[in-house]
Protein backbone atom coordinates (compact mmCIF):
# COMPACT_ATOMS: atom_id res chain seq x y z
CA UNK A 1 0.00 0.00 0.00
CA UNK A 2 1.44 3.72 -0.99
CA UNK A 3 0.15 6.60 0.79
CA UNK A 4 1.12 9.94 -0.41
CA UNK A 5 3.23 12.02 1.74
CA UNK A 6 0.91 15.16 1.66
CA UNK A 7 -1.87 12.26 2.94
CA UNK A 8 0.37 9.96 5.46
CA UNK A 9 -0.53 12.80 9.05
CA UNK A 10 -3.84 12.52 8.17
CA UNK A 11 -4.66 8.84 7.16
CA UNK A 12 -4.60 5.74 10.00
CA UNK A 13 -4.09 2.42 8.65
CA UNK A 14 -6.17 -0.36 10.08
CA UNK A 15 -5.83 -3.86 8.97
CA UNK A 16 -8.27 -6.21 9.20
CA UNK A 17 -6.57 -9.73 9.91
CA UNK A 18 -8.05 -12.46 8.93
CA UNK A 19 -10.06 -15.51 11.45
CA UNK A 20 -8.25 -16.83 14.13
CA UNK A 21 -8.80 -20.46 14.95
CA UNK A 22 -11.03 -20.04 17.19
CA UNK A 23 -13.39 -17.86 15.30
CA UNK A 24 -13.12 -20.49 12.33
CA UNK A 25 -14.14 -23.13 14.60
CA UNK A 26 -17.25 -20.71 15.93
CA UNK A 27 -18.18 -20.56 12.59
CA UNK A 28 -17.82 -24.00 11.68
CA UNK A 29 -20.06 -24.67 14.26
CA UNK A 30 -22.76 -22.10 13.39
CA UNK A 31 -23.13 -23.53 9.68
CA UNK A 32 -22.89 -27.24 10.35
CA UNK A 33 -25.84 -26.61 13.50
CA UNK A 34 -27.70 -24.85 11.08
CA UNK A 35 -27.38 -28.01 8.50
CA UNK A 36 -28.40 -30.53 10.83
CA UNK A 37 -25.18 -32.06 9.62
CA UNK A 38 -23.09 -34.20 11.97
CA UNK A 39 -19.58 -34.04 11.83
CA UNK A 40 -17.06 -36.03 14.13
CA UNK A 41 -14.16 -34.31 16.44
CA UNK A 42 -11.34 -35.05 13.80
CA UNK A 43 -13.11 -33.99 10.46
CA UNK A 44 -13.97 -31.07 12.41
CA UNK A 45 -10.26 -30.13 12.66
CA UNK A 46 -9.24 -30.75 9.60
CA UNK A 47 -11.58 -28.36 8.35
CA UNK A 48 -10.80 -25.78 10.90
CA UNK A 49 -7.25 -26.09 9.52
CA UNK A 50 -8.13 -26.27 6.08
CA UNK A 51 -9.91 -22.85 6.52
CA UNK A 52 -7.38 -20.95 8.05
CA UNK A 53 -6.10 -18.23 5.50
CA UNK A 54 -9.66 -17.87 4.17
CA UNK A 55 -11.93 -14.95 5.59
CA UNK A 56 -15.54 -15.80 7.14
CA UNK A 57 -17.10 -14.83 4.05
CA UNK A 58 -15.05 -17.00 2.02
CA UNK A 59 -15.61 -19.83 4.33
CA UNK A 60 -19.68 -19.58 4.00
CA UNK A 61 -19.17 -19.54 0.08
CA UNK A 62 -17.00 -22.55 -0.14
CA UNK A 63 -19.16 -24.42 2.28
CA UNK A 64 -22.30 -23.76 0.33
CA UNK A 65 -20.59 -25.01 -2.46
CA UNK A 66 -19.49 -28.30 -0.89
CA UNK A 67 -23.36 -28.85 0.21
CA UNK A 68 -24.65 -27.77 -3.69
CA UNK A 69 -22.28 -30.29 -4.62
CA UNK A 70 -21.94 -33.16 -2.01
CA UNK A 71 -25.30 -32.59 -0.13
CA UNK A 72 -23.09 -33.52 3.02
CA UNK A 73 -19.77 -32.31 4.31
CA UNK A 74 -17.00 -34.66 4.24
CA UNK A 75 -13.49 -35.53 3.89
CA UNK A 76 -13.74 -34.45 0.22
CA UNK A 77 -14.42 -31.36 1.47
CA UNK A 78 -10.92 -30.62 2.45
CA UNK A 79 -10.04 -31.22 -1.30
CA UNK A 80 -12.21 -28.31 -2.05
CA UNK A 81 -11.30 -25.94 0.57
CA UNK A 82 -7.63 -26.69 -0.80
CA UNK A 83 -8.54 -25.65 -4.24
CA UNK A 84 -10.17 -22.48 -2.91
CA UNK A 85 -6.33 -22.17 -1.33
CA UNK A 86 -5.16 -22.29 -4.90
CA UNK A 87 -7.13 -19.47 -5.96
CA UNK A 88 -5.63 -17.15 -3.48
CA UNK A 89 -2.12 -18.54 -4.47
CA UNK A 90 -2.39 -18.16 -8.05
CA UNK A 91 -3.11 -14.29 -7.56
CA UNK A 92 1.08 -14.19 -7.02
CA UNK A 93 3.56 -14.49 -9.21
CA UNK A 94 5.74 -16.05 -6.79
CA UNK A 95 4.21 -19.01 -5.19
CA UNK A 96 2.86 -21.91 -7.31
CA UNK A 97 0.46 -24.49 -5.51
CA UNK A 98 1.48 -28.09 -5.99
CA UNK A 99 -1.39 -30.50 -6.53
CA UNK A 100 0.66 -34.02 -5.06
CA UNK A 101 -0.41 -37.36 -5.03
CA UNK A 102 2.60 -39.07 -3.76
CA UNK A 103 2.95 -41.40 -1.28
CA UNK A 104 5.62 -41.84 1.56
CA UNK A 105 5.96 -45.48 0.85
CA UNK A 106 7.06 -44.76 -2.95
CA UNK A 107 9.59 -43.66 -1.29
CA UNK A 108 12.64 -46.53 -1.68
CA UNK A 109 14.35 -46.67 1.65
CA UNK A 110 15.33 -43.38 3.60
CA UNK A 111 14.34 -45.23 6.56
CA UNK A 112 15.79 -42.49 9.22
CA UNK A 113 13.83 -39.51 7.40
CA UNK A 114 10.94 -41.43 7.05
CA UNK A 115 10.72 -42.37 10.86
CA UNK A 116 11.33 -38.49 11.70
CA UNK A 117 8.28 -37.77 9.61
CA UNK A 118 6.39 -40.16 10.82
CA UNK A 119 6.80 -38.85 14.41
CA UNK A 120 6.00 -35.26 13.17
CA UNK A 121 2.40 -36.15 11.31
CA UNK A 122 0.76 -35.16 13.95
CA UNK A 123 2.56 -32.08 15.23
CA UNK A 124 0.27 -29.93 13.62
CA UNK A 125 -2.98 -31.30 15.08
CA UNK A 126 -4.84 -29.40 18.20
CA UNK A 127 -3.68 -31.99 20.78
CA UNK A 128 -0.29 -31.07 19.99
CA UNK A 129 -0.87 -27.75 20.57
CA UNK A 130 -2.40 -28.71 23.99
CA UNK A 131 0.35 -30.39 24.68
CA UNK A 132 2.59 -27.57 24.21
CA UNK A 133 4.13 -28.98 21.35
CA UNK A 134 6.13 -26.34 19.00
CA UNK A 135 5.38 -26.92 15.49
CA UNK A 136 8.03 -28.66 13.18
CA UNK A 137 10.04 -25.69 11.71
CA UNK A 138 11.61 -27.46 8.05
CA UNK A 139 13.68 -29.76 6.56
CA UNK A 140 17.12 -29.39 4.85
CA UNK A 141 17.23 -32.29 2.07
CA UNK A 142 21.05 -32.58 0.24
CA UNK A 143 22.37 -34.37 -2.37
CA UNK A 144 22.93 -34.72 -5.94
CA UNK A 145 20.24 -34.84 -8.45
CA UNK A 146 17.94 -37.83 -8.19
CA UNK A 147 17.56 -39.05 -5.22
CA UNK A 148 14.62 -38.37 -4.52
CA UNK A 149 14.86 -34.51 -2.22
CA UNK A 150 11.51 -33.19 -4.79
CA UNK A 151 9.88 -36.54 -4.50
CA UNK A 152 9.85 -36.60 -0.54
CA UNK A 153 8.45 -32.70 -0.67
CA UNK A 154 5.67 -33.65 -2.17
CA UNK A 155 4.63 -36.79 -0.45
CA UNK A 156 5.16 -35.30 2.89
CA UNK A 157 2.26 -32.76 1.95
CA UNK A 158 0.42 -35.65 1.10
CA UNK A 159 0.81 -37.58 3.76
CA UNK A 160 0.25 -34.64 6.18
CA UNK A 161 -2.87 -33.46 4.14
CA UNK A 162 -1.42 -29.77 3.93
CA UNK A 163 -0.88 -27.67 0.88
CA UNK A 164 1.95 -27.33 -0.92
CA UNK A 165 3.55 -23.66 -2.18
CA UNK A 166 7.02 -24.27 -3.98
CA UNK A 167 8.42 -20.53 -4.55
CA UNK A 168 10.00 -19.55 -7.77
CA UNK A 169 13.46 -18.72 -6.86
CA UNK A 170 13.71 -17.20 -10.02
CA UNK A 171 11.26 -14.84 -9.81
CA UNK A 172 11.84 -13.51 -5.93
CA UNK A 173 14.53 -11.31 -7.97
CA UNK A 174 13.81 -7.88 -9.67
CA UNK A 175 14.76 -5.48 -11.34
CA UNK A 176 13.85 -2.48 -9.47
CA UNK A 177 15.31 -1.18 -6.50
CA UNK A 178 13.61 -2.91 -3.18
CA UNK A 179 11.37 -5.04 -5.45
CA UNK A 180 13.04 -8.06 -4.56
CA UNK A 181 12.81 -7.29 -0.70
CA UNK A 182 9.12 -6.53 -1.25
CA UNK A 183 8.37 -9.86 -3.42
CA UNK A 184 9.87 -11.40 -0.11
CA UNK A 185 7.90 -10.00 2.05
CA UNK A 186 5.23 -10.94 -0.11
CA UNK A 187 6.06 -14.67 -0.04
CA UNK A 188 5.98 -14.87 3.75
CA UNK A 189 2.86 -13.51 4.36
CA UNK A 190 0.93 -15.13 1.56
CA UNK A 191 2.64 -17.96 3.14
CA UNK A 192 1.84 -16.96 7.18
CA UNK A 193 -1.59 -16.46 6.03
CA UNK A 194 -2.53 -20.25 4.18
CA UNK A 195 -0.75 -21.23 7.13
CA UNK A 196 -0.64 -24.55 8.17
CA UNK A 197 1.15 -24.92 5.13
CA UNK A 198 4.49 -26.78 3.53
CA UNK A 199 6.58 -23.95 1.40
CA UNK A 200 9.26 -26.02 -1.02
CA UNK A 201 12.04 -24.14 -1.65
CA UNK A 202 13.49 -26.23 -4.66
CA UNK A 203 17.66 -26.25 -4.86
CA UNK A 204 18.32 -23.40 -2.72
CA UNK A 205 21.85 -23.55 -3.38
CA UNK A 206 21.29 -21.73 -6.72
CA UNK A 207 18.94 -18.86 -5.04
CA UNK A 208 21.93 -17.82 -2.42
CA UNK A 209 25.34 -19.10 -3.77
CA UNK A 210 28.05 -16.72 -3.87
CA UNK A 211 25.75 -13.98 -2.33
CA UNK A 212 29.36 -11.54 -1.74
CA UNK A 213 29.94 -11.40 -5.33
CA UNK A 214 26.93 -11.27 -7.40
CA UNK A 215 27.72 -7.26 -8.01
CA UNK A 216 23.69 -6.68 -7.53
CA UNK A 217 24.25 -3.68 -4.66
CA UNK A 218 23.82 -6.00 -1.68
CA UNK A 219 20.61 -7.00 -2.96
CA UNK A 220 20.91 -10.91 -2.44
CA UNK A 221 22.35 -10.32 0.83
CA UNK A 222 19.29 -8.47 2.38
CA UNK A 223 17.04 -11.03 0.86
CA UNK A 224 19.10 -13.88 2.78
CA UNK A 225 18.71 -12.07 5.69
CA UNK A 226 15.18 -11.15 6.12
CA UNK A 227 15.27 -14.71 4.79
CA UNK A 228 16.89 -16.49 7.61
CA UNK A 229 15.64 -14.13 10.50
CA UNK A 230 12.65 -15.25 9.20
CA UNK A 231 13.11 -18.79 9.36
CA UNK A 232 14.29 -18.27 13.14
CA UNK A 233 11.79 -16.29 14.18
CA UNK A 234 8.41 -17.08 12.81
CA UNK A 235 5.93 -18.32 14.72
CA UNK A 236 3.26 -19.72 12.36
CA UNK A 237 2.70 -22.99 11.41
CA UNK A 238 4.74 -23.00 8.03
CA UNK A 239 7.11 -25.99 7.22
CA UNK A 240 9.96 -25.05 5.26
CA UNK A 241 11.67 -28.10 3.05
CA UNK A 242 14.61 -26.78 1.13
CA UNK A 243 16.46 -29.08 -1.46
CA UNK A 244 20.12 -28.56 -2.48
CA UNK A 245 22.40 -30.20 -4.52
CA UNK A 246 25.50 -28.74 -3.60
CA UNK A 247 27.07 -27.95 0.02
CA UNK A 248 30.20 -25.41 -1.52
CA UNK A 249 27.45 -23.06 -2.64
CA UNK A 250 25.40 -23.14 0.68
CA UNK A 251 25.86 -20.22 2.88
CA UNK A 252 26.62 -20.96 6.52
CA UNK A 253 23.80 -18.71 8.01
CA UNK A 254 21.10 -21.20 6.36
CA UNK A 255 23.58 -24.50 7.57
CA UNK A 256 23.21 -23.01 11.21
CA UNK A 257 21.13 -25.11 13.58
CA UNK A 258 18.29 -23.12 14.20
CA UNK A 259 16.86 -22.16 10.78
CA UNK A 260 15.74 -26.04 10.12
CA UNK A 261 14.78 -28.99 13.12
CA UNK A 262 17.18 -31.06 10.68
CA UNK A 263 19.19 -31.41 7.84
CA UNK A 264 19.03 -35.05 5.78
CA UNK A 265 21.85 -36.27 3.90
CA UNK A 266 20.47 -38.35 0.66
CA UNK A 267 23.05 -40.57 -0.30
CA UNK A 268 23.04 -43.66 -2.83
CA UNK A 269 20.78 -46.05 -2.39
CA UNK A 270 22.24 -49.13 -1.44
CA UNK A 271 21.80 -52.77 -2.84
CA UNK A 272 18.16 -53.57 -0.96
CA UNK A 273 17.04 -49.93 -1.32
CA UNK A 274 17.79 -50.47 -4.96
CA UNK A 275 15.71 -53.44 -5.24
CA UNK A 276 12.93 -51.38 -3.58
CA UNK A 277 13.01 -48.69 -5.50
CA UNK A 278 12.87 -51.47 -8.98
CA UNK A 279 9.47 -53.28 -7.09
CA UNK A 280 7.93 -49.56 -6.77
CA UNK A 281 8.62 -48.50 -10.57
CA UNK A 282 8.10 -51.68 -12.09
CA UNK A 283 4.61 -52.37 -10.27
CA UNK A 284 3.79 -48.36 -11.33
CA UNK A 285 4.24 -49.41 -14.83
CA UNK A 286 2.54 -53.43 -14.61
CA UNK A 287 0.71 -53.96 -11.43
CA UNK A 288 -0.31 -57.38 -13.02
CA UNK A 289 2.94 -58.40 -13.88
CA UNK A 290 5.44 -56.59 -11.42
CA UNK A 291 6.40 -59.81 -9.36
CA UNK A 292 8.30 -61.64 -12.97
CA UNK A 293 11.16 -59.58 -13.12
CA UNK A 294 14.21 -60.39 -11.24
CA UNK A 295 14.58 -57.48 -9.06
CA UNK A 296 18.13 -58.81 -7.12
CA UNK A 297 19.60 -59.24 -10.31
CA UNK A 298 18.43 -55.41 -11.39
CA UNK A 299 19.79 -54.30 -8.27
CA UNK A 300 23.01 -55.65 -8.29
CA UNK A 301 23.42 -54.42 -11.98
CA UNK A 302 22.75 -50.89 -10.93
CA UNK A 303 25.44 -49.90 -8.29
CA UNK A 304 25.71 -46.21 -8.61
CA UNK A 305 22.46 -45.47 -9.91
CA UNK A 306 19.74 -42.85 -8.17
CA UNK A 307 15.82 -43.57 -7.87
CA UNK A 308 15.68 -41.29 -10.84
CA UNK A 309 18.25 -43.20 -12.72
CA UNK A 310 16.60 -46.13 -11.72
CA UNK A 311 13.24 -45.41 -13.41
CA UNK A 312 15.02 -43.89 -16.92
CA UNK A 313 16.42 -47.31 -17.02
CA UNK A 314 12.89 -49.36 -17.11
CA UNK A 315 11.51 -46.75 -19.63
CA UNK A 316 14.67 -47.49 -21.35
CA UNK A 317 13.77 -50.82 -21.44
CA UNK A 318 9.95 -50.56 -21.78
CA UNK A 319 10.62 -48.40 -25.38
CA UNK A 320 13.10 -51.08 -26.46
CA UNK A 321 10.61 -53.79 -26.01
CA UNK A 322 8.13 -51.68 -27.60
CA UNK A 323 10.12 -51.21 -30.59
CA UNK A 324 10.38 -55.10 -30.97
CA UNK A 325 6.01 -54.99 -30.59
CA UNK A 326 6.79 -57.53 -27.28
CA UNK A 327 6.61 -57.28 -23.26
CA UNK A 328 9.63 -55.78 -21.39
CA UNK A 329 11.92 -58.24 -19.54
CA UNK A 330 14.58 -57.99 -16.86
CA UNK A 331 17.00 -58.76 -19.75
CA UNK A 332 15.91 -55.02 -21.05
CA UNK A 333 16.05 -53.01 -18.54
CA UNK A 334 19.80 -54.49 -17.82
CA UNK A 335 20.77 -53.24 -21.36
CA UNK A 336 19.17 -50.10 -20.89
CA UNK A 337 21.52 -50.15 -17.71
CA UNK A 338 24.72 -50.49 -18.93
CA UNK A 339 24.04 -47.83 -21.69
CA UNK A 340 23.49 -45.36 -18.64
CA UNK A 341 26.05 -43.25 -17.19
CA UNK A 342 25.07 -42.34 -13.77
CA UNK A 343 25.36 -38.72 -12.77
CA UNK A 344 27.75 -40.09 -9.59
CA UNK A 345 30.47 -41.14 -12.10
CA UNK A 346 30.63 -37.58 -14.18
CA UNK A 347 29.87 -35.95 -10.62
CA UNK A 348 32.61 -38.11 -8.80
CA UNK A 349 34.27 -35.22 -6.75
CA UNK A 350 30.49 -33.48 -5.18
CA UNK A 351 29.47 -37.22 -4.69
CA UNK A 352 32.61 -37.45 -2.11
CA UNK A 353 32.18 -34.32 -1.05
CA UNK A 354 29.37 -35.04 0.33
CA UNK A 355 29.52 -38.12 1.51
CA UNK A 356 32.23 -36.76 4.00
CA UNK A 357 30.20 -34.26 5.16
CA UNK A 358 27.67 -36.72 5.91
CA UNK A 359 30.21 -38.74 7.80
CA UNK A 360 31.84 -36.28 9.82
CA UNK A 361 28.21 -36.12 11.97
CA UNK A 362 27.34 -32.62 10.66
CA UNK A 363 24.74 -33.80 8.78
CA UNK A 364 22.23 -36.71 9.25
CA UNK A 365 21.76 -39.53 6.77
CA UNK A 366 18.53 -40.08 5.53
CA UNK A 367 18.78 -43.83 5.05
CA UNK A 368 19.61 -46.14 7.99
CA UNK A 369 22.79 -47.81 6.29
CA UNK A 370 26.53 -46.78 7.19
CA UNK A 371 27.76 -44.05 4.84
CA UNK A 372 30.67 -45.36 2.78
CA UNK A 373 32.74 -43.32 1.08
CA UNK A 374 32.94 -44.01 -2.83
Amino acid sequence: MTIPKELQDLITVVQFQLPLEEEISQELNRLISSLNIKVDSQLFESLTRACQGLSLERIRRVLSKIIATYKTINNESIAVLLSEKKQIISQTEILEYSSVNEQIANLGGLDNLKDWLKKRKTAFSLQALNYGLPTPRGLLLIGIQGTGKSLTAKAIANDWQLPLLKLDVGKLFGGIVGESESRLRQMINVAETLSPCILWIDEIDKAFSNTDNRGDSGTSNRVLGTFISWLSEKTKPVFVIATANNIDLLPLEIIRKGRFDEIFFLDLPEQEEREEIFKIHVQNFRPNSWESFDYDKLAQSSDSFSGAEIRQSIIEGMYHAFYEKREFTTEDICMALKELIPLAHLESDQMIRLQEWASSGRIRSASSKEIYLT
